[in-house]
């Protein structure tokens, strides 16, 4: 027997999927937050599964992004080329708005006082001006003992183009301090940009030991209980690693946990035909969106942290999957602000104590609370059917809040739906419209906890005309690992022209960088045919300081030139007749996984879902005019069968909500597939 596991930590719960035979069962566990790794093993008890039968396993965390916002890292050093020191100081001067006054410029992670200096110099070529000299080394390091460092970042002027200096500086570091952790920044980053390479590197140095610390405790309590293969974990690049790859590079985790759900929905569109898609993921404490157009996720290498209103925030130069993430889940708390107004989020309640409705002491209502007062959620099957609500309690929280701005209890609880809706149709307008796609063209795939309870509200409201509720979409973060192979980026700057005279010299750059793809994969037991490659180029006009990626099909120069052109008046407005130039080369390297298939669901040619019925529920769409709505058992739906709104479609993880202006019907695969605004349909 051979089982594929996947599991995913979130702020609230943590989720466990596997897959046998080609069925999947699900499970939720409470997140136990400091020891995650806890969270896990009570999931995989709950599942019943056997370690030694499962030949996959598959984790996504958070233990990363969380180590930075908390500033949980350790004490971190930066050595640098002389005169350099003071790059994370001086930062950039993007600020996020030119008459903020409030702005501050954000604190850099290492103090001035841990910021040291070596004699030593390339030029921009990679040309040595100027000799390392290691001779002050060992001071430096005594000195950094008696400060109490426990990680030490290198970044030297050009390593990007040259790592020799980095890497007999960082070879010294180990010799004579062999117990500090050290990464240099050509292991993070082969980009120019001086700042944010430095920035990089500083932060995966501060997250080093603590993520190394947690998955060598993953590793070892899984193989504890038996487990045979190595785990593997979620990369923020949209791929997965084994554990000690990862070890390696502990910064490529920042948004470890956010882009499962994203490529689960990339890999389900591709199997229904579905190729432009809004993913959209709803969990307890945030709100997670991403674009998918044309069947593929998009990449940034621009990640921010920590960016709003009065911050730059710290920039990160690693692939991610470019998410929008907002405070806003199930456990988001309702409040009232200084000048009267309600609000939502981004504090969350967490799994301790959770929404009032746990009866674990929570006090302020959250937005799961207002989906159970609604009637939306089911109190007679809430969580799963492990908690009773105390619907008691969450009417006094209500009207606590309520009273303080002359509003009933059933008003505010809608009035914190719509606010927490409209923060969610902000969130995927911003991945959306301000890149350059109309909402409407797409169909949202909504998922997470609360996906499938907001997804046609948020639809309407931004005129997308259908809703996909893919399968198990209470856990789909964690079954998207599953569908998943193992992924490096290797990106390197390359700055030239781009013309037909220089196409050979860029095919023979991308080629060295697959052969350094083949050799690392090789370390991991990967041969070179189970890999797969992908060219892109930043590219820009000749002049600009930006770029735009551009995916090679070919080397044709003609093709080329137009998908820069088209791609930079989709994310600019404009296009320009100037000659274009490369910066960067990325290779995105892929390394095939065996996979399960997903079995198709039974099928059936009578429509009417009423073998799925199992009751009535009154329920308020809309303040104080409640309907006698239609409950359906999600596990009962057949291919082909189809339900008119108003309904509510249960399932263990998750609820459906369907307006009365909308249509369902059931896909091969199980997916609910939401037609919005259906009055003109032909029934």
């Amino acid at each position: 027997m051979t089982i594929r596991v996947a599991t995913d930590i979130g702020g609230t719960f943590t989720d466990l999927v596997y897959l046998q035979d080609g069925v999947i069962n699900a499970v939720k566990a409470d997140t136990t937050a400091p020891q995650f790794e806890q969270g896990l093993l009570d999931a995989v008890a709950k599942s019943g599964v056997d370690y030694r039968d499962i030949s996959f396993f598959a984790h996504g965390s958070t233990v990363v992004i969380n180590t930075l916002t908390e500033r949980k890292g350790v004490k971190t050093a930066l050595i640098t080329t002389r005169g350099f020191r003071d790059v994370l100081e001086i930062a950039r001067g993007n600020t996020p708005d030119i008459f903020n006054t409030r702005y501050q410029k954000p604190p850099p992670f290492v103090p001035r006082h841990l910021r040291l200096e070596v004699s030593e110099r390339l030029n921009h070529h990679g040309d040595v001006l100027t000799p390392l000299d290691l001779d002050p080394l060992p001071a430096m390091l005594d000195r950094l003992r008696e400060e109490g460092v426990e990680a030490i970042a290198i970044c030297l002027l050009h390593a990007y183009c040259n790592p020799k200096h980095e890497q007999q500086l960082m070879a010294a570091v180990q010799a004579h301090w062999p117990q500090v952790a050290v990464i240099a920044s050509h292991q993070v980053s082969r980009a120019l940009r001086e700042y944010e390479r430095t920035n990089t590197t500083v932060l995966s140095a501060y997250v080093m030991p603590a993520t190394r610390d947690y998955l060598d405790n993953l590793s070892r309590h899984l193989g504890e209980r038996g487990l045979q293969p190595e785990p593997f974990i979620m990369k923020s690049n949209g791929g997965i690693s084994p554990v000690r790859a990862a070890r390696q590079d502990p910064i490529s985790l920042v948004e470890s946990g956010p882009v499962g759900g994203m490529l689960g929905a990339q890999a389900y569109g591709e199997l229904i035909g579905e190729r432009q898609l809004l993913a959209l993921d709803i969990g307890g404490t945030t709100a997670k969106c991403s674009l998918i157009h044309q069947g593929k996720v998009e990449i940034s290498n621009d990640y921010v942290i920590e960016k709003d209103a009065v911050s730059a925030g710290y920039p990160i130069m690693t692939p991610v999957v470019d998410i929008v993430e907002i405070g806003n889940g199930g456990g988001s708390q309702a409040w009232i602000d200084a000048a009267g107004s309600l609000r939502v989020g981004p504090q969350s309640a967490g799994s301790r104590p959770g929404p009032v409705a746990y009866g674990r002491g929570g006090q302020a209502p959250t937005t799961t609370d207002a989906n159970l007062y609604t009637g939306r959620i089911n109190p007679d099957d809430f969580a799963g059917g492990h908690i009773t609500p105390d619907l008691d309690a969450v009417e006094r929280a209500f009207a606590r809040l309520g009273e303080q701005i002359g509003v009933s209890p059933g008003l505010l609880a809608h009035g914190v739906l719509q606010i927490a809706n409209a923060n969610m149709v902000n969130a995927l307008k911003l991945i959306s419209v301000n890149r350059g796609h109309d909402p409407r063209d797409f169909a949202l795939m909504a998922f997470g906890g609360g996906g499938a309870l907001h997804a046609c509200a948020l639809a309407t409201e931004l005129g997308i005309p259908k809703v996909i509720i893919p399968p198990f979409a209470g856990v789909f973060s964690a079954w998207g690992m599953l569908m998943l192979d193992a992924r490096r980026d290797y990106i390197q700057t390359y700055l030239q022209g781009l013309d037909e005279a220089r196409l050979a010299g860029l095919a023979d750059a991308f080629e060295r960088l697959q052969g350094e793809a083949v050799a690392e994969f090789g370390k991991d037991g990967m041969a070179r045919d189970t890999l797969r490659f992908e060219w892109h180029i930043d590219a820009r006009y000749s002049g600009q300081e930006h770029t735009v990626k551009v995916m090679l099909d070919g080397l044709e120069l003609e093709a080329i030139l137009e998908r820069f052109h088209t791609q930079h008046e989709q994310a600019y407005t404009f296009r320009l007749d100037l000659p274009i130039e490369v910066v960067n080369l990325h290779l995105v390297a892929f390394g095939a996984v065996p996979k399960s298939p997903m079995n198709p669901i039974g099928r059936t040619d009578e429509p009417s879902a009423a073998v799925a019925l199992f009751g009535h529920r009154r329920v308020e769409l809309e303040p104080g005019q409640p309907l006698e709505t239609p409950l359906y058992r999600r596990s009962a739906l057949l291919h082909g069968m189809r339900i008119d709104g108003p309904a509510i479609i249960e399932e263990a993880t998750t609820t459906t909500v369907m307006g009365p202006a909308e249509r369902l019907e059931v896909d091969a695969y199980g997916g609910l597939h939401i037609h919005i605004n259906v009055q003109e349909l032909a029934p």
